[in-house]
């Protein structure tokens, strides 16, 4: 147990050398990749003019106009609302993966294990196939609808193992594994009993931010922030969690109150990002993963750091998904789904090489 701990502190100290010149790089790296997304579509602008044009906007910033103002509708109607808001649900998955995968101590969890992607689903299909209206007043019901059904979803899944054996692991993800096949079976049977053209529903389900706005980001801002916050007060925790439970506990861990703590969090940013995105797999997976064969497993630097490569990958997924198609566009759950289903698979065979 010593050498085991005393390897840990080693390779704390080292993946966390220069922890603000990463997050900087990082910042400055997702700020270009903002940028070069934003200029591209079928009408293409220069990432210096696209630069220009974000900068205008700031105050105390004096920039005269020597572009068409048709740029500027262009992206601050459409590319910027849409490029900010796949950066904020790439970071939210990427960090809510992060940590459930650093909970269950398991490299292959992702955000939707304990069924918050399948409540999420059901409370978008019956708004989509029930007759009930899209909004009432300037209020939009499909995102609410979703956000209640993936809280509803953990939520029974969660009292199931408390009820059971004090909020085992184990027991969360079958419960969630139970809860999530029986709202995908309800969302299966709303769509056999609905009109046959599903395609609405099926684009949902495979996300996209064709009808991004920047009120959803402004949504979204209030449980990213305060999730990243909480998120990384607890790395320390996590990272002692990776070696033994127990040995957290005699240090003055309350491990129960840290699981209840980070699955709230975790499952509040899930929710809240798929209730407008919808369902896009593999970030929350692919983005912790990248960060660990870069800088290594230290929480402290990979909470943060799969922020930023999370959100940088669904930008250019989503890039993607609006121009190889173009002037029409695929949703971005298939780019993220081709990307990420051969690193999973890598992921599989790795960790079968580990264990022989």
């Amino acid at each position: 147990m010593t050498d085991q701990l005393s390897h840990q502190k080693y390779n704390d100290e080292k993946s966390w050398k220069f922890p603000w010149l990463r997050l900087s790089l990082g910042i400055a790296g997702t700020i270009f990749c903002c940028l070069v997304a934003a200029s591209i579509g079928s009408v293409g602008i220069s990432p210096y003019s696209t630069l220009l044009i974000a900068l205008s906007r700031i105050p105390f910033i004096d920039i005269s106009q020597t572009w068409p103002e048709s740029w500027d509708t262009i992206l601050w109607k459409l590319r910027f609302p849409r490029v900010v808001l796949a950066l904020i649900v790439g970071a939210a998955l990427s960090v809510s993966g992060a940590t459930f995968q650093g909970l269950f101590r398991n490299p292959l969890a992702d955000p939707y294990l304990i069924g918050v992607a399948s409540g999420a689903s059901l409370g978008a299909t019956i708004v989509f196939l029930t007759g009930i209206p899209f909004s009432y007043g300037n209020i939009s019901i499909l995102p609410i609808a979703s956000f209640v059904g993936g809280l509803i979803a953990v939520s029974v899944a969660y009292g199931i193992a408390v009820r059971s054996s004090n909020t085992h692991l184990t027991t969360l993800i079958l419960a969630g594994v139970a809860i999530g096949s029986f709202a995908t079976a309800i969302s299966s049977l709303l769509m056999i009993k609905s009109d046959p053209d599903l395609r609405v529903v099926l684009s949902w389900i495979l996300g996209g931010f064709i009808k991004a706005q920047w009120s959803h980001s402004l949504f979204l801002i209030p449980y990213l922030i305060p999730g990243l916050v909480v998120t990384f007060a607890y790395s320390r925790i996590l990272n002692t969690m990776q070696l033994d439970e127990e040995y957290a506990s005699s240090l003055g861990v309350n491990i129960e109150r840290t699981k209840k703590i980070l699955i709230l969090v975790a499952t509040m940013m899930t929710a809240a990002v798929v209730s407008f995105s919808g369902l896009i797999g593999f970030v929350g997976l692919v983005a912790p993963h990248v960060v660990r064969l870069i800088w290594g497993s230290d929480f402290r630097t990979l909470i943060p750091m799969a922020a930023i490569v999370g959100g940088c990958f669904l930008v250019i997924a989503d890039l993607v998904a609006r121009t190889i198609l173009s002037p029409g566009e695929i949703p971005v759950g298939i780019v993220t789904a081709l990307c990420g289903a051969p690193f999973f698979i890598y992921l599989l065979l790795r960790n079968r090489q580990d264990t022989t």
